[in-house]
């Protein structure tokens, strides 16, 4: 039609296009474009070569024994299949070989990586030359208890994690709903603690009720911090992405140093001006498409430029349905805030992680209706977590337009939740 304008977001490996009336479009907002290095190698060597705030590799590992990679897993599209064969080769001019190394996929409550996903993610060179093992979060025997944090919350961490003589993080920074960013420490928590750590450091982020998403220092990302260092975490080696996955720059060093300046780097590449509050936002959820519990971080960035009353349609596959490793939430995602506090209360809600992410859904439907378009949940399970099922974005923008009127404003956010809005 001559006065809708088509839009186009990613959705897994394919595209949807929808048709939105022109005078009501307020814009489609992703992060900036920015280029890619023409040599991630060359990059990682240069941040390799320039520590910050720490000493160099060959410094900190000096005199160990044995060294352990802690990395993110296939949810994250870090290119560890370059890092890690380069820090390997790092360590080994430090004078430690392959066989005093292992690397540790930081799942927190994801679902252990298969073999499969193992050589995609991390390349056939580092599955050759050394070890690569699942945390287990949900496995008492593969947990220490080392105390609480300066907010009570109960630490317990991967015994291999204590047990390695020095510990280097890897992962990406990018802004992020429970801690403002990821990277840093968040590699640690909660990449490599128990369940009920996890789940105690994302309530005190949720009951915030306001998101934390791009404030850097917050009392989240301090217990994160504290819980990194109590852990033993010496370095990281962090990058920062595009919206296509294409390195921009990377950072090492010392977590707290490094990840800072890594942040404002991540700032300028996925801060976006929104000029206004919109009555409807269309957020895409890649690239956190493989179950919903990767593609809620679209309502985030979706709720921070929704006006109150007004509607999120969510976009996303999720092929691996709503949430693998915490299959409750469906009893009880769909409930109010109150309901599932009281819930936490009585115990009657043993799963704490599961619990702090449906109270940030409950958050975000107080302020705005969920709609969802999704090939991989079904229209009960979105009933479940009180989300409106539709089978097209055109269908969902239709009933949206309906109910909010002809002059409706809409906002499309197709790289929702790697995208930081700033309004005026």
């Amino acid at each position: 039609m001559p006065n809708e304008t088509p839009v186009t977001i990613p959705y897994g490996e394919e595209q949807v296009t929808f048709a939105v009336p022109s005078p009501n479009l307020l814009g489609s907002f992703w992060p900036q474009p920015t280029a890619a290095v023409d040599d991630v190698a060359a990059e990682i060597r240069r941040a390799l070569s320039a520590p910050i705030g720490g000493p160099g590799l060959a410094e900190l590992v000096e005199g160990a024994g044995q060294v352990l990679l802690v990395a993110d897993d296939g949810t994250r599209p870090t290119p560890t299949d370059v890092i890690v064969p380069l820090v390997l080769d790092a360590l080994n001019a430090a004078g430690l070989p392959d066989a005093r190394m292992q690397l540790l996929i930081a799942l927190g409550t994801h679902r252990p990586m298969t073999e499969a996903e193992m050589l995609r993610k991390f390349g056939a060179e580092t599955v050759r030359r050394i070890a690569i093992l699942n945390h287990e979060p949900f496995t008492p025997e593969a947990l220490v208890t080392v105390g609480t944090t300066p907010a009570g919350v109960p630490v317990t961490l991967n015994r291999r994690v204590l047990e390695a003589e020095r510990v280097i993080g890897i992962g990406s920074i990018v802004p992020h709903h429970i801690p403002g960013f990821s990277g840093g420490a968040k590699i640690i928590q909660p990449g490599v603690c128990g369940e009920r750590t996890t789940g105690e450091v994302h309530l005190l982020s949720v009951r915030h009720r306001v998101s934390l998403m791009g404030v850097v220092e917050n009392k989240v990302r301090q217990e994160m911090e504290a819980i990194a260092e109590r852990a033993g975490l010496r370095a990281i080696l962090n990058t920062v992405l595009n919206a296509e996955g294409g390195v921009v720059g990377a950072v090492f060093g010392e977590p707290r140093a490094a990840f800072r300046q890594g942040v404002a780097l991540s700032r300028r590449v996925y801060g976006v001006e929104v000029p206004a509050l919109a009555d409807i936002v269309v957020a895409g959820s890649h690239p956190c498409d493989s179950e919903f519990w990767q593609a809620h971080k679209t309502l985030y960035s979706a709720e921070l430029c929704v006006k109150p009353g007004g509607t999120i349609i969510i976009v996303t596959p999720c092929p691996e349905g709503v949430a693998a490793t915490h299959p409750g939430v469906l009893e009880f995602g769909g409930k109010p805030w109150d309901e599932i506090e009281a819930g936490i209360a009585s115990g009657a809600i043993h799963d704490l992680t599961g619990a702090a992410l449906t109270l940030a859904w409950a958050n975000a439907r107080e302020r705005a209706s969920v709609s969802i378009v999704s090939g991989g949940i079904t229209d009960e399970e979105a009933r479940a977590l009180s989300f409106a099922p539709f089978p097209t974005v055109n269908a969902a923008l239709a009933d949206a337009l309906g109910r909010h009127g002809a002059e409706a404003t809409v906002t499309v956010l197709p790289f929702a939740p790697d995208t930081l809005p700033i309004l005026p």
